[in-house]
């Protein structure tokens, strides 16, 4: 029996767009409910933060990531050991950790900071519009409380595993 390619691609496709889903949601409603609730400072504020906390834990990753597959590939050429020596069983572990920080978690920082940024910069001349100086907005407290339900769903919805339905059962 030929192997079936095209599901395992369409099982792979569909959790990785599972995971993603509360990702995306609490990357497009943090900058709306930080600045409903909080005001546009905050947002501003709340960038900053996203961008050079975003920065330096990219570049930690692509490092950290980058090391540990250096670390291994060393230790393959015969130093400590060389292959099948318990510091290249050490090594294959740590590269394991370090290629997804170097390869997948760190490049997705960037156009999370971008969507956070993007959707705050769409979202301010709003705030500003509907922020009453010296009063809360009834409409603003409204859309941060709605925000703030749908990133506790999400992170819920994150922790629990995602969908249980299992799509490609038969």
């Amino acid at each position: 029996m030929k192997p079936d390619y095209q599901r395992a691609v369409d099982i792979c496709t569909v959790s990785a767009q599972r995971e993603l889903v509360p990702l995306a949601l609490i990357s497009v409603i943090s900058p709306v409910l930080i600045g409903s609730l909080l005001g546009v400072e905050a947002l501003g504020g709340f960038l900053a933060g996203v961008i050079l906390s975003g920065q330096l834990l990219a570049v930690f990753m692509a490092g950290a990531g980058g090391a540990w597959d250096n670390a291994k590939k060393t230790i393959e050429d015969g130093l400590y050991g060389g292959k099948g020596s318990d510091a290249h069983h050490a090594a294959v572990v740590g590269d394991t950790v370090g290629d997804p920080l170097k390869d997948t978690a760190g490049p997705a920082l960037n156009p999370m900071i971008k969507v956070i940024n993007l959707v705050s910069l769409l979202a301010a001349p709003v705030i500003i519009a509907y922020q009453k100086p010296g009063q809360a907005s009834v409409g603003m407290f409204i859309t941060g409380i709605i925000c703030l339900v749908i990133i506790v769903g999400a992170i819920t919805f994150s922790k629990r595993g995602g969908f249980k339905k299992e799509v490609f059962e038969q």
